[in-house]
């Protein structure tokens, strides 16, 4: 892999929690424990930990297909069966799935990284969560006493 990770697994998780650690100032129970305090105070933060959760589950499949294909293939004689080729393909799945993972935090800690500061940054900031009504959702209050404005139906006036 480039960036400095090797194909070690444990490098890959290892390598990527050093870096959010780094890009924080804190170590990872400490981000979580923000996160999970305030998900809308560090936008950048809430994404870095839910990707990172990902890639740690990820990781954990990749480590249980390993261990299940080892130990199918100390019983094999010579030949593979197709039970244990199922088990490669788990494992070659599971990699595909902790690499892209991995893929997708290295890209949310790269400030430069492509599509970060042009049109599809723009676009991506669109489908962000708001976290209030885009528009106003209940009737303005009115002081006690204050007559409802008559629209223009009551007022006799024609509408467009």
């Amino acid at each position: 892999m480039s960036d400095g990770i090797s194909d070690d697994a444990e490098d890959v998780v290892g390598v990527l929690t050093e870096r959010i650690e780094a890009r924080f100032g804190m170590d990872m129970d400490q981000l979580k424990a923000a996160v999970a305090a305030a998900p809308m105070a560090n936008p950048a933060a809430t994404d870095v930990v839910r990707w990172y959760g990902l890639l740690v589950e990820a990781q954990s499949v990749l480590d249980r297909a390993e261990n299940d294909l080892l130990t199918a293939l100390e019983t094999q004689p010579n030949d593979v069966d197709d039970p244990t080729m199922g088990l490669a393909h788990r494992v070659n799945a599971a990699v595909t799935a902790r690499d892209g993972r991995a893929m997708v935090v290295r890209w949310l800690l790269e400030p430069d990284a492509p599509g970060k500061k042009d049109l599809a940054a723009e676009r991506l900031a669109l489908l962000r969560p708001r976290t209030g009504p885009a528009v106003q959702t209940s009737a303005p209050h009115q002081p006690a006493g204050t007559p409802a404005p008559a629209s223009a139906w009551r007022a006799g006036r024609p509408t467009r």
